[in-house]
Formats: structure tokens, C-alpha cells, sequence
């Protein structure tokens, strides 16, 4: 294998996978982030590989569990990794623990010699009853942090992007970024990285505000399409990711005209949406 490989593989759950960018024509019907930034490496650099095993719904277990391994036998010459926010969410996580595991998953994907990026967690404010877990996501970014100050990780601070305030970079779930929410972190992350881009956030105008009527439909719509199905699906312990698998588990050499998309068109791939 050529000592001037260039290889990019990105782990994660949903927030890695793509999910809020909808794309038919990419597998699982998503794009996201991680592929914007794999074709902007592409670009400026041909001869990327690119893989990503990121899988919505997975736990920091998980990931442990089904990437890590795999990730390391790639030898990668970069890693993102974001992890720890579905568990984050669940009732009684010990914060404590979870920062033990998540230690334990960056420091085999350090030893790799490939430069890593970390991501704090976002205080998605999505309904008041979560503004209880504010505590749990700030102890959580600070052993982030942490960690990636001691294995000199890249730290993407995905907590202090003041541009998610904004409602419109969350998808209709109000969990996972937009389209547009995807295209700024994959900004962010080229900037890290050093690499030339043209990604800009959008320039909308003043959100125009609701009345109540509004507000309300727009509540009862959100209960009905997101709240209550993920409630049924906790109940009978089953997540959208079981069975999924990731969108590019072989790295794939990126075409620097045309991107994934072309790859996915030239050699036939799957694009299949998964159901709801």
C-alpha cells in the first residue's frame, strides 16, 4: 500500500451518517457533512479514499463495538469522530462512565498515527423537559475536551456555534441538523482542516414570527411525526439504525469532479432510502 495514501474515515451515529441532509441519489439516502468534507478533500487533493461507518441511533457501545476495529484496520490518515449523544439522551447514564468509554474508543484511533477530530455535543434546545440534560451534555463536552487536549486531537466545539441558534439548521425533528446545518459544520471542519472551500451559511432573512395558532399546529404536527413514533420505538427497544448498514463501509476513492454522486452513478451502487 502506497506510503502517500491519503484516507479519510469517519465514525459516528446519525450526526455522521447524514441524517436531516436527504439525498436520493447517495446511499441511505442521505449526504451530510462527512461526505461534503470528503469531497472538498478530493478536490483539493486528489486521491482521497473516503469511508464512513457511521450508523444512526448508535450508542457509544456500539461504535466501540462495530467501528473501532475496523476503522484501525483501514489505517486511516484522518478520523472524525462523534459519539455519546444518543447516550446522552437516555435515562440514567452516568456521565462519569460514558467519558471512560469514550477515552477507551479514542485511544486506539490516536495510536493510529491519523490526525483525529473530536466533536463536542449541541444543546439542542428542542423542547423545555430536555433542558434538564444541560448539565449532563456540559460535563460531557468537558471530558470531550479533555480528552482531545491529551491526544492531541482536533477539537470541533460544536457546543459554541452560535449559528444553530437559528431553528432553520434543524431538521423537522428538531434532533438532527438541516441541510444547511450539515453544509456549516462541514465549513467548520474544512476550516480546521485547512482546506479551501466556498461553503457559506446561508443568508435567510428575519424568521417571521408565529401566532399561536401556529405554534400550536406546528407542536401538535411535531408530537405526532417525531415525538410519539421514537417514544413507540423505546418502548419496543428498537432503533432506526438496527439492520441499517453504514453508507461506505469499503473505502471509495472520491472523484474530484463529480463526487459521490458520480461515484455512485458510474459504478451502480445502492441508494436505497431506508423506511421510517
Amino acid at each position: 500500500m502506497s506510503e502517500h495514501r491519503l484516507r479519510y474515515v469517519a465514525l459516528g451515529d446519525s450526526f455522521t451518517e447524514g441524517v436531516g441532509d436527504p439525498n436520493k441519489h447517495l446511499p441511505n439516502g442521505v449526504r451530510g457533512w462527512a461526505d461534503r468534507v470528503a469531497e472538498k478533500l478530493a478536490k483539493d487533493q486528489p486521491g482521497w479514499e473516503y469511508a464512513n461507518l457511521a450508523v444512526r441511533s448508535k450508542r457509544l457501545r456500539h461504535i466501540a463495538a462495530e467501528q473501532l476495529e475496523r476503522a484501525v484496520d483501514l489505517r486511516p490518515t484522518l478520523i472524525t469522530l462523534y459519539a455519546g449523544g444518543n447516550d446522552i439522551l437516555d435515562a440514567g447514564t452516568s456521565v462519569p462512565q460514558l467519558l471512560a468509554d469514550y477515552e477507551e474508543l479514542v485511544a486506539p484511533l490516536a495510536a493510529t498515527g491519523a490526525r483525529v477530530l473530536l466533536f463536542t455535543g449541541y444543546d439542542v434546545n428542542v423542547t423545555p423537559a430536555l433542558r434538564l440534560l444541560r448539565k449532563r451534555h456540559q460535563l460531557y463536552n468537558d471530558g470531550v475536551r479533555r480528552i482531545a487536549d491529551a491526544y492531541g486531537a482536533v477539537l470541533v466545539d460544536y457546543w459554541a456555534f452560535s449559528a444553530y441558534q437559528d431553528r432553520r439548521m434543524w431538521g423537522p425533528d428538531r434532533l438532527h441538523m438541516s441541510k444547511a446545518g450539515h453544509k456549516y459544520m462541514a465549513s467548520q471542519v474544512l476550516d480546521l482542516l485547512g482546506v479551501p472551500h466556498s461553503v457559506k451559511l446561508k443568508d435567510w432573512d428575519p424568521p417571521v414570527p408565529k401566532t399561536f395558532r401556529e405554534w400550536e399546529r406546528e407542536q401538535r404536527r411535531w408530537i405526532h411525526d417525531w415525538v410519539l413514533p421514537l417514544a413507540g420505538r423505546k418502548i419496543r427497544r428498537v432503533t432506526l439504525g438496527d439492520n441499517l448498514p453504514p453508507r461506505w463501509p469499503i473505502p471509495v476513492v472520491v472523484p474530484p469532479k463529480g463526487g459521490l454522486r458520480r461515484l455512485v452513478r458510474d459504478e451502480g451502487l445502492p441508494t436505497a432510502t431506508p423506511g421510517p
